[in-house]
């Protein structure tokens, strides 16, 4: 009985000290000593980032504005102030704010505008859609001086599964998000993320690929992947932890160990007794 209370004693007392967490290390902005490092500066990484080409399914936020009241509202189908609402109520619900206020690229590639008609638009860069667009408005006005064209993507969409802590489908109001900003909105990875082994899927007009990343490695601010696609799928496996049993953590694995020691122990000696 005396190395049992020895021996737990001698457990709790290791727990302790490996699950207390120093105000030191959790408080911003204290003084430190002089001679230590405030900052580092590593190597300035190259962007690889390609002009993306319109998918089929792809949102278009069209705004056309004319020097003709009249014009603004057949080119824009519906007033400011409802377009605001819409844009409001999207962001309360946490849906597709551009779902229900920009133009979606059909199964032929093409987007419907008010007065314009059908402008085929897949496999066209933002800036190249634009200038069609613009080509249209101009038949309408008198000179280039008396309208206003903006065409941009409406949001970036990916959704986020497996080992997050709010997997789900997301958009962010963005013209360009990296890896690590859709990884933030999607509320980080979890403890037994594997994150040297991520999985990318990219949709192409041909189809899907798919992408292996190891974001452990700061050379994936190199990589033409860095920066999201609209409709890229994120999928984080599990570490092989997880398939153990073991805890996520080390007091979780030492609290498990324990646990098993003790219950070992008193198996032992119940049946040393009998």
């Amino acid at each position: 009985m005396k190395q049992i209370r020895n021996f737990t004693i001698f457990c709790l007392v290791g727990l302790l000290s490996f699950s207390c967490i120093s105000n030191k290390k959790l408080i911003y902005l204290q003084e430190q000593d002089a001679d230590k490092m405030v900052a580092t500066s590593g190597d300035l990484k190259v962007h690889k980032y390609e002009d993306y080409k319109l998918q089929l399914n792809d949102v278009l936020d069209v705004n056309i504005r004319t020097t003709s009241p009249e014009l603004n509202l057949l080119f824009n189908d519906s007033d400011a102030s409802s377009s605001s609402n819409a844009m409001r109520g999207g962001l309360a619900d946490g849906g597709d704010v551009y779902f229900m206020t920009g133009y979606t690229i059909d199964d032929e590639g093409y987007i419907e505008l008010p007065v314009i008609g059908n402008l085929k638009v897949v496999g066209l860069t933002v800036e190249e859609a634009k200038t069609i667009v613009e080509e249209e408005v101009i038949q309408y006005v008198n000179s280039a001086s008396d309208y206003f064209v903006r065409v941009r993507l409406g949001g970036m969409r990916y959704s986020a599964l497996g080992e997050f802590n709010n997997p789900g489908k997301y958009t962010i109001l963005q013209n360009r998000v990296t890896i690590f900003e859709a990884i933030a909105n999607a509320g980080e990875m979890t403890t037994v993320a594997n994150r040297h082994k991520v999985t990318l899927i990219r949709q192409y007009p041909e189809g899907s690929k798919v992408y292996k990343m190891n974001l452990l490695d700061e050379r994936i601010m190199e990589s033409d992947l860095y920066f999201l696609r609209p409709n890229d799928l994120i999928y984080v496996e599990p570490m092989k932890v997880r398939e153990l049993g073991t805890g996520a953590t080390f007091v979780q694995t030492f609290q498990l160990l324990v646990t098993t020691l003790t219950l070992g122990v008193l198996i032992y000696n119940a049946t040393n007794n009998n």
